[in-house]
């Protein structure tokens, strides 16, 4: 199995600016190559310039510019051209789908945020030696960069990423190891609801409270965005050591929903894991969920529309975001395999209006957010822990279907 590795690394001044420049030269190649299919699609009777064609041009592009091009690893630069011919080919597949198309844009220099080194040993390299207290990364054209290790790598590594988030600097690593002895068994099934008044509420009847990280920082992310708002009207020949502080500070408090984001996350997730063998969740389409309400023209007056709860759906779309189910999701089903659990996903329709009791499905059995009555049976229960438990029937139907 692929484990991946994130680490924070403690450069000089020098490799500071030398990560800097690795950043800015790759963005540089991909925006030339994307120009280049720009042309060949409008100039070149609508040709599709293919990654092949750009990787074998490499070579040339290094002669010509060595100061800018040539002193960083052939293999990274690849790399960067590879990254733009899987945007391609995502935009063609979108294409004829007929989603929106989404045409690969250029990118700023503040928004190329990654290099990646395909295989270990070939213009970087992982040097942490069992003996040495200081492990550090090697990247081609940087020199030997500190890294602060704060567990031990398992495994063989493949492949190195150098990541900036705001002034910080990152290293991200893949490795190959052998499956873990999965956890003993525990006996326990449990189907989860996500929410937005709790997080979520587990099927025997646990709720898990939602922590709205975003919420609680967004006053001062208020701040910080409308101070840089004030800075960026300013020429940017003309931008003075504020603004750079100003989007320093920005990038801070993102940082920190993000990380807050994550640890309760992991717990969660690990929770789970723990003390059960199967977890059941919601399929969720989660894009779809987060969509801006549909305006609602008004037949008698063209022109104008009706009222649409434009505002409400918005302020429900910021609580979805803050809550993060897809990030929440994936890490669980990370740690799970790698437990040896099983996690499965149900039908989601009528969850939290299907009576688990006798099975009566209707609206009005939920009068509430947060109440659960049958108006068949009379069943009374909390609405969330109603809608877990439909959901670990529904995963508990297509498990034994699979299984069939």
């Amino acid at each position: 199995m692929i484990r991946a590795y994130k680490f924070l690394m403690r450069p000089t001044v020098g490799q500071t600016i030398a990560l800097g420049e690795i950043l800015r030269d790759h963005c540089s190649l991909y925006n030339g190559a994307l120009q280049e299919h720009r042309d060949a699609y409008r100039h070149v009777s609508k040709t599709s310039v293919k990654y092949g064609q750009q990787s074998a041009q490499l070579k040339e592009i290094r002669a010509f510019d060595p100061e800018r091009h040539g002193r960083w690893s052939f293999s990274s630069q690849q790399a960067t051209l590879r990254r733009l011919d899987k945007a391609f080919t995502a935009f063609f597949r979108r294409v004829k789908s007929g989603d929106t198309p989404g045409y690969p844009r250029f990118r700023g220099v503040n928004w190329f945020d990654t290099v990646d080194f395909p295989k270990d040993g070939d213009g970087c390299g992982w040097d942490a030696t069992p003996h040495d207290p200081v492990t550090r990364v090697r990247l081609q054209g940087v020199g030997h960069v500190k890294v602060h290790q704060h567990r031990p790598v398992v495994g063989k590594v493949r492949t190195v990423s150098v990541k900036r988030e705001g002034a910080k600097w990152f290293v991200v690593l893949t490795a190959e190891q052998d499956q873990p002895e999965p956890l003993p068994k525990t006996g326990s099934v449990v189907g989860i609801d996500l929410g937005i008044a709790n997080f979520l509420a587990e099927s025997n009847g646990g709720f898990v409270p939602n922590p709205r990280h975003g919420r609680r920082n967004a006053d001062r992310l208020e701040a910080a965005q409308q101070a840089l708002a004030t800075f960026g009207r300013v020429r940017r020949d003309k931008r003075t050591a504020n603004h750079r502080r100003a989007v320093e500070k920005v990038a801070t408090l993102h940082g920190k929903v993000r990380r807050q984001r994550l640890d309760h996350f992991h717990k969660t997730a690990l929770a789970l894991v723990r003390e059960h063998d199967l977890i059941a969740h919601e399929n969720l389409t989660i894009r779809s969920m987060v969509k801006s309400a549909a305006p609602k023209p008004d037949p008698e007056r063209p022109g104008s529309f009706l009222p649409n709860g434009a505002a409400a759906k918005t302020g429900l779309n910021r609580s979805i975001s803050d809550a993060g189910w897809g990030v929440f999701l994936t890490i669980l089903t990370s740690k799970a395999e790698s437990a040896g659990r099983e996690v499965i996903a149900g039908d989601p329709r009528n969850t939290s209006r299907r009576c688990p009791e006798c099975g009566h499905t209707a609206k009005e059995n939920r009068p509430t957010q947060a109440k659960f009555h049958c108006v068949a049976c009379g069943h009374t229960a909390h609405a969330d822990t109603v809608g877990a438990t439909n959901v670990l029937r529904a995963g508990l139907v297509r498990l034994y279907a699979d299984q069939a």
